[in-house]
């Protein structure tokens, strides 16, 4: 095992809007404070009940899926919690992961990633 689930990211053209929309169905609290992220405009979160957490992201030219229309896909990623970046960076990249976003700042906390099919992913720094 490399990492823990940190949470589920939602694309989106009003994160706080679709966190509350979240909450109705699902409950819990959105923009509770937690030192994994930082909140603002273009970012919501939602801390459910059962421990999973959502967070909603603002994209600027957000088009929303059409299913089943692959012109039009789902639109998401999960961010993975890991103690050592450099080492979990090294691990998914030997099982075919490629980077896509390495500022090589040691200050930031998260690096972004593509599996092998191409979908987003992010490691987090706990």
């Amino acid at each position: 095992m490399i990492a823990d689930l940190q949470c589920v990211v939602l694309d989106c053209s009003d994160p706080v809007e679709l966190a509350q929309f979240y909450q109705a169905v699902l409950g819990g609290t959105v923009n509770q404070q937690d030192r994994r992220w930082a909140l603002g405009d273009g970012w919501a979160t939602l801390h459910t009940p059962s421990g999973l957490v959502f967070a909603f992201q603002r994209s600027a030219d957000y088009r929303p899926p059409q299913w089943p229309d692959p012109a039009r896909p789902q639109q998401f990623h999960m961010d993975f919690g890991v103690a050592d970046l450099d080492r979990a960076q090294e691990q998914v990249l030997a099982m075919g992961a490629t980077v896509l976003d390495d500022d090589g700042s040691e200050r930031r906390s998260w690096r972004i990633y593509a599996d092998p099919a191409g979908h987003p992913f992010c490691l987090v720094r706990h």
